[in-house]
């Protein structure tokens, strides 16, 4: 699969999140797989941040209302094939070396994720 492609994918599972027709872990297993995509890793942030916010969006409904309208502008940007901001990028780059998208299902994508997984640089 294509950058744009991949894109595209990945605004349609944020909208399915948001829609209530998956759950966050769902969309996040169905990400592209071994993607080096630097708006791709700030959605799939924004998503994990979207569940990690569950109590806080049950009590503030603007606050709500406020992250569901920035998941759909990403989803938004994606779908057309855009960068996000890099502002956005730039936020969620400190949790890049502990994002766990998804790897191949594979030998090479076994050892990608197991590295990971010890913390260890593999470029």
């Amino acid at each position: 699969m294509g950058a744009l492609e991949d894109r595209a994918l990945v605004a349609s599972l944020i909208r399915q999140v948001l829609i209530s027709r998956m759950c966050v872990r769902e969309a996040i297993l169905n990400f592209p797989r071994d993607t080096e995509d630097k708006s791709i890793y700030a959605a799939y942030h924004a998503l994990v941040h979207y569940e990690a916010d569950e109590d806080l969006r049950a009590r503030d409904e603007l606050y709500r209302e406020e992250q569901d309208d920035y998941l759909e502008f990403l989803a938004s940007l994606l779908e057309h094939g855009e960068d996000l901001p890099e502002n956005i990028i730039q936020n969620y780059e400190k949790y890049y070396a502990c994002a766990n998208i998804p790897h191949e299902k594979n030998t090479k994508g076994f050892f990608k994720g197991f590295l990971k997984f010890l913390n260890v640089k593999n470029d």
